[in-house]
């Protein structure tokens, strides 16, 4: 059976995904994406299956599972019953490592995990039990923080004695295959035809599902309806045309396939926080303290420009963009 790829939004104030979820739930499936995962068991029992490994599993399961490596596990409950919380989760992605990789030499201890990570890593009890208390602060953490955690998670696995390789040597992931699957061509459609008119009904006939089944089956898969992913994913467009300045919000609401300016803005509104021309204000602010630092770091800071240099802007440019 083809995997499922999952789309793992780490936000952009963020270095990774830290995050846990119950069971049942959406991504509990065989299901594969880019990101690093760090998994951990909490609750449960069950068979666990990552790439052509099939285990069994108990609370205290840890495993590191690299990028594009099908996994999925399934715990062994009574038909009705939920768990409010059966694993613990970090996902990190490719880009991150590479960063890590060029700023610090001493990550370069890392990679020989990241390596074995693409076949699946199993942890045993004691670094389950040294991890989790780490793990379960991290949920909760911020700032510096998270870094923190993460870093000294990282080095418990590094230096785990108690580890061994899941899938076998001859197992190969194979995105490129995987992304054929159903629901992946969908969200490839989705995300290459956001300017244009996009009816459920017209996806489900792509599906080759009838509209009632495949509305079940975009949910249980992106974990949000049908109309409200597109217009996320409309929305994620709108932010990104909002850097240009030569297009007006008109512009970028109909090149986002938003059919009216009052629909764009009342959902901008309630994604962001505000509205589109704030949102652009606020990013040309952070482009202008970005110009004005790089100026001043050219030609020297006057002293007389201090006070203004209080929230990181000359003179000039805090004037021209007040505080919201």
């Amino acid at each position: 059976m083809q995997p499922d790829l999952e789309l793992v939004a780490v936000r952009r104030d963020e270095s990774f995904k830290v995050w846990s979820h119950g069971y049942p739930y959406r991504t509990v499936r065989w299901h594969f994406h880019p990101e690093y995962e760090i998994h951990l068991i909490v609750a449960t029992t069950g068979k666990m299956f990552v790439g052509d490994h099939i285990g069994s599993f108990a609370p205290g399961n840890l495993v590191l599972i690299g990028p594009n490596l099908p996994h999925n596990w399934v715990s062994e409950v009574p038909q009705g019953q939920t768990i409010a919380q059966r694993n613990l989760v970090v996902q990190f992605g490719e880009e991150f490592v590479s960063s890590c990789v060029d700023c610090f030499p001493e990550w370069r201890q890392v990679e020989a995990l990241l390596a074995d990570s693409r076949r699946g890593v199993s942890f045993g009890a004691q670094t389950s039990a040294a991890i989790q208390p780490l793990f379960l602060e991290l949920l909760a953490a911020r700032g510096l923080r998270r870094l923190v955690l993460f870093m000294s998670m990282l080095e418990l696995l590094v230096n785990a004695e108690d580890r061994e390789t899941l899938a076998s040597p001859a197992y190969q992931a194979d995105p490129t295959g995987f992304a054929s699957t159903r629901i992946n061509h969908v969200l490839s459609y989705i995300g290459g035809n956001l300017a244009d008119e996009l009816r459920e009904s017209d996806l489900a006939q792509l599906a080759g599902q009838s509209v009632s089944a495949f509305s079940r089956y975009f949910r249980r898969h992106t974990g949000l309806p049908f109309v409200k992913y597109v217009n996320r994913m409309r929305i994620n467009l709108a932010c990104q045309l909002l850097t240009d300045d030569t297009l007006s919000v008109t512009d970028i609401c109909f090149k986002a396939g938003f059919n009216n300016l009052s629909n764009f803005n009342r959902q901008f509104l309630a994604v962001k926080g505000m509205a589109p021309s704030k949102f652009r204000r606020f990013q040309q602010l952070n482009d202008a303290s970005r110009d004005a630092s790089e100026e001043a770091a050219a030609r020297g800071v006057a002293v007389d420009d201090a006070p203004a240099l209080a929230s990181g802007l000359p003179r000039s440019v805090a004037a021209a963009y007040p505080p919201a």
